[in-house]
C-alpha cells in the first residue's frame, strides 16, 4: 500500500512492518498506540522505525491512518476521567433528605 508519511511516499506491507518490527523492544505507552503481533507500540515509535525518519518530521495522526489501513489495530488517546462532583457533608445530607443545599 502506498501512503505519504512527513511529505515523503512509503510502499508499506503488513508483512513489512511486521518484519521491520521484529525484535524492537515496545516503549512505554502514553498516547496513541498500535498492536503489532502481540505487543502494543506508541505510534511514535513505529513511525520511526518503518520510516527511519525523526519523530519529529511526521504526526501520529499520519501513521495511525496508514497502520488503520494495513489492518493493524489502533487505539486513540485514553479518554480522561470525568471530574466528579464532590458534594460536602451539608450537601450530602440535604440531598439524601430531597432538599438539595446550594453553597
Amino acid at each position: 500500500m502506498r501512503c505519504v508519511i512527513a511529505r515523503f511516499p512509503f510502499d508499506l506491507t503488513k508483512s513489512g512492518v511486521l518484519e521491520s518490527m521484529k525484535g524492537v523492544k515496545p516503549e512505554r505507552v502514553t498516547g496513541e498506540s498500535v498492536i503489532i503481533g502481540r505487543r502494543t507500540y506508541p505510534v511514535k515509535q513505529v513511525g520511526q522505525v518503518i520510516t527511519r525518519q525523526d519523530r519529529r518530521d511526521f504526526s501520529a495522526g499520519e501513521v495511525l491512518r496508514a497502520m488503520t489501513q494495513l489492518g493493524f489495530t489502533c487505539r486513540g488517546l485514553p479518554r480522561a476521567a470525568v471530574p466528579t462532583r464532590v458534594l460536602s457533608p451539608l450537601q450530602q445530607a440535604s440531598a439524601m433528605l430531597g432538599i438539595p443545599v446550594t453553597v
